[in-house]
């Protein structure tokens, strides 16, 4: 069984193994409900929405209720 000659140093390991991760495309879709650009599959952070669903509370649904809390 072969055995290596020397240590593989922590930037060859780390160069190694990012080396895949840097196509530099990124895909994006575009939300059906306020036509910003998203991650595909995702649900969208500004309006909440998944596949034609309200999924989850965005930050700003968030916030406004804390101002309306606070104003009364």
């Amino acid at each position: 069984m072969a055995n290596p000659k020397r240590k593989t140093s922590k930037a060859k390991q780390r160069r190694r193994r990012a080396s895949w991760m840097s196509s530099g495309d990124v895909t994006v879709a575009r939300c059906p409900q306020c036509k910003k650009l998203i991650k595909p599959h995702a649900v969208c952070q500004y309006c909440g929405f998944y596949k034609d669903k309200k999924e989850v509370t965005t930050k700003e649904e968030i916030r406004e209720a804390k101002r309306v809390k606070e104003n009364g």
